[in-house]
């Protein structure tokens, strides 16, 4: 049996307002991975999106499916 969750992965506002546009840190988002890792959660797929924040920022964000054994 499997267990499986959905994340949205995504930098805060802050540097949205600031720049105009926030990217994901490559940084934080490996110790995201890697602090569910730990956790016996396995990355199945990732989706890049880019989200619209108060219609007129943007900021990329991950949509990261998961699974780990039951």
């Amino acid at each position: 049996m499997k267990q499986y969750k959905v994340v949205i992965y995504q930098e805060g506002m802050l540097g949205s307002l600031v720049l105009g546009a926030s990217k994901v840190d490559p940084v934080r988002f490996s110790e995201f991975l890697n602090k569910n890792a730990r956790e016996g959660w396995r990355v199945v797929t990732m989706e890049k999106d880019i989200r619209r924040m108060l219609l007129l920022w943007k900021r990329e964000a991950y949509l990261v499916v998961m699974e780990r054994d039951a």
